[in-house]
């Protein structure tokens, strides 16, 4: 079984890799951040919750976070595999990943870093919340995501470069050409 982590800043163009990794693997994409905005689109008790977290600019909690995520993966037993993109976010969510798989007899494969610098995170950012509207690339609540991430989600790296799983991949440039390295990464794992 074929388990990713895509990892980067907001913005780093992991929902995009991941639509052309779904489809050349046949993995299910879990993305934390689309099952978080249906369960607010779906007024859920988390989704409320999980709104308010958002709205501010905050993390949601890690038990709310692997409860969710587990529950996906379990909805998909026939999976080939598995793209998790925006989790884990913290040290504790990647042992509560590991530990979760490990009960299902698999691990993660390996982890792919799309490196992108912050003015080229803004950038892409603005042009995509045009498009989208996502409450979430409102440049105050954006400033914040990328703080987060560089002062708190990148220190899961060192968690699975302990153990051998981690490729750094260029993530500026063209989108096939990134792709290209993207797979080239997996297939060495």
């Amino acid at each position: 079984m074929l388990n990713i982590v895509l990892f980067g800043p907001p913005g780093a163009g992991k929902g995009t890799q991941s639509s052309k990794l779904i489809e050349k693997y046949q993995l299910v994409h879990i993305s934390t951040g689309d099952l978080f905005r249906a369960h607010i689109k779906n007024e859920t008790e988390i989704g409320k919750k999980v709104k308010s977290l958002i709205d501010n600019g905050i993390l949601v909690p890690d038990s709310v976070t692997i409860d969710i995520l587990e529950e996906e993966v379990k909805k998909n037993p026939q999976a080939k595999g598995f793209i998790f993109d925006g989790f884990p976010r913290t040290v504790t969510q990647a042992e509560a990943l590991d530990a979760f798989l490990e009960s299902k007899n698999q691990e993660i494969t390996g982890v792919v870093q799309l490196d992108v610098n912050e003015d080229e995170l803004k950038s892409r950012i603005a042009e995509r919340k045009k498009i989208s509207g996502r409450a979430d690339d409102d440049e105050d609540k954006l400033i914040k995501r990328i703080e987060e991430y560089f002062s708190k989600t990148i220190h899961v790296l060192p968690y699975y470069q302990n153990q051998g799983k981690v490729k750094k991949i260029n993530g500026i440039g063209n989108i096939e050409e990134i792709f290209n390295n993207v797979c080239a990464s997996i297939e060495a794992f």
